[in-house]
């Protein structure tokens, strides 16, 4: 077995023990570790992914084949967050202004290299004036935390910025409404990925009339930004089962982004 080979396996069984502890932290039962060969290191050190790294003009071959960036599709933006919470101001573009108590818009580093994006505001959000800070929220936390960051490193928004009644889903026109200010935030600031949470979120997004069921997991692109589509926290909290998927998903957006690292 070459130096290369081996270098792989290793990532590999690290991968598999942080994906047993992942598991574990989320409350899914019956896993069990693997057992590390005798003729390989016990002790290896993999680097997470810093969520202070420059963002640079990468170009080389890997897990993921050529980094080298699209064509710049996304335009160049120099707007401010500020300046975009003013343009959506005190919002009555749509129905859902009438019974918001709060606008919730999108928090955390706004240089950041991960963003993650959800359908709309739930109950908690609304009252908090915060995104995902519910139950769903807190799941979401861990998840951040699991792939080697902290929830203040990443960004975090929704679609829309206002509770629809009985946490329903925003329907199109009011996503129409609501949208274009995500996309301006999404320019302003250039993640490397984006992570869209749910069915509503992902075909808002990137305009397709697939399934989550089908998407995620796989990266997607838009306008040169990788996305990918997993399911929505409040999705696993009904269904824990899916938790297994999620993670795999994450780690894709994980190893991408210490790929992006290595180049």
């Amino acid at each position: 077995m070459n130096e290369n080979s081996r270098t792989e396996l290793r990532e590999l069984i690290i991968a598999t023990r942080e994906h047993l502890a992942f598991m574990e932290e989320l409350g899914v039962e019956h896993a069990e570790a693997i057992k590390l060969p005798e003729a390989l290191p016990r002790t290896v050190s993999v680097a997470q992914p810093s969520a202070t790294h420059v963002k640079e003009q990468p170009r080389a071959e890997g897990l993921f084949g050529d980094l080298a960036p699209a064509a710049p599709l996304l335009p160049q933006s120099s707007e401010t967050f500020e300046e975009i919470r003013a343009a959506v101001g005190d919002c009555v573009r749509c129905p859902l202004h009438q019974q918001r108590t709060n606008i919730v818009h999108t928090e955390g580093n706004r240089k950041a290299r991960l963003m993650f994006v959800g359908e709309a505001p739930g109950a908690d959000e609304d009252l908090q004036a915060r995104p995902f800070v519910g139950r769903a929220g807190q799941l979401l936390t861990k998840i951040v935390e699991a792939i080697g960051f902290k929830r203040e490193e990443v960004l975090i928004g929704n679609v829309n910025r206002c509770r629809p009644p009985g946490n329903r889903a925003p329907t199109t026109e009011e996503a129409e409404m609501c949208k274009p200010f995500l996309l301006r935030e999404i320019a302003a600031v250039r993640p490397d990925v984006i992570v869209v949470l749910g069915n509503t979120a992902m075909k808002n997004l990137l305009d397709t009339k697939e399934g989550i069921t089908k998407l995620r997991g796989k990266f997607q692109d838009y306008k040169g930004i990788k996305v990918m589509p997993t399911f929505h926290p409040a999705y696993l909290l009904r269904d824990p089962s899916k938790k297994r998927e999620t993670w795999e998903d994450l780690k894709k957006v994980r190893d991408y982004l210490d790929e992006l690292n290595r180049a």
